[in-house]
């Protein structure tokens, strides 16, 4: 007998990413969509072939529903993921995990009291890119890492929302708060994170709001982009860049500095990864290219967080995990 799933907020990454990729997990039977405004549930139903409901509630009180999406505004998370983690359903919770640590506690005070699976979509470590990497710094093939850098920038959420509009919520403070840094940062926070089994401890920044205006052209209230230095508890330094004013390809890219050469990811186009050894030796990797807003393919979050629920096991990434990186992205945002 196959799950039942739910997903909260029908923008854009229902649209891509959530509702197909459960639409191909064979063990994903029924998709039920809510969305604020109920057209955009409709549509998405019909879409994935599932069905609407016009109440929130009724996804936390259907007794089929085993798990939920949420993909709401930044602002709404410690909403929905707490109420539908205490209404018993394993929960998968788009990043940031809150827009604040004082919320995202309260996400994870309702994750323990429930006992159900809370997984955090920072989907970056799914990249066969990122964690062959993770493999070769792990075995120390290069050495130990000294320095980092690592960046991600785009043109912006006004051009791949759903709306397509300088009216987007990732420009409201009330809704998005973090800006860039929480879009998009929070990303490279984790996979640093991830990469070198290691947490940032100290920050040094500089963030503003350079270019972009809301739908008054009026001057966005949130960043749009955002430099800062990064030293960890282990000692590696290195330096992070966001951004919203990438005004041509996007740049997801991350290189590791080790004491026997280099490691750069998704730094040349044609090699996701690439080795350059202290010894001049170049070693290239054909691997599959990283998702962008343009080419989207499946990131295994979905088949990884039905597994964690059909197992019984902790997944990949924990709300602890994801509250290390908020953490550090308040700290960004305060220095």
């Amino acid at each position: 007998m196959g799950i039942k799933v739910g997903i909260i907020g029908c923008g854009s990454i229902a649209r891509l990413r959530h509702a197909p990729e459960y639409k191909v997990n064979p063990h994903v039977d029924e998709i039920v969509f809510f969305d604020r405004n109920p057209d955009r549930a409709r549509e998405l139903a019909n879409m994935f072939d599932g069905s609407a409901v016009e109440k929130v509630e009724e996804l936390y009180k259907d007794p089929k529903i085993v798990a939920i999406s949420d993909c709401s505004s930044n602002d709404a998370h410690h909403i929905y993921t707490s109420n539908a983690l205490l209404n018993g359903k394993h929960v998968l919770c788009e990043k940031p995990l809150a827009i604040n640590v004082e919320y995202a506690e309260i996400i994870l005070k309702a994750q323990k009291q429930s006992g159900k699976i809370l997984m955090v979509d920072h989907n970056q470590r799914f990249t066969k890119a990122h964690q062959k990497a993770k493999v070769i710094i792990e075995n120390k093939e290069l050495g130990e890492v000294l320095t980092f850098k690592t960046t991600f920038g785009h043109k912006g959420p006004e051009s791949w929302g759903t709306e397509k509009s300088n009216a987007t919520w990732f420009f409201k403070k009330e809704r998005s708060s973090l800006g860039v840094a929480g879009d998009l940062g929070i990303h490279k926070i984790d996979l640093i994170h991830y990469l070198l089994d290691d947490v940032v401890e100290d920050v040094k920044s500089f963030h503003g709001a350079l270019d972009k205006v809301d739908e008054n052209r009026d001057r966005i209230k949130v960043c749009d982009n955002v430099v800062c230095a990064l030293k960890t508890k282990r000692g590696r330094i290195g330096t992070a860049s966001f951004s919203w004013t990438y005004y041509g390809a996007e740049d997801n890219s991350t290189i590791i500095y080790c004491q026997k050469g280099i490691i750069k990811i998704y730094h040349h186009p044609d090699y996701p990864l690439l080795i350059e050894t202290e010894d001049g030796d170049v070693i290239k990797y054909e691997i599959e290219s990283i998702q962008t807003n343009d080419n989207q393919t499946s990131t295994g979050v979905i088949d990884a967080f039905i597994e964690s629920i059909l197992y019984d096991k902790e997944p990949p990434i924990t709300g602890q995990e994801a509250l290390a990186s908020l953490k550090v992205i308040e700290k960004i945002i305060g220095g």
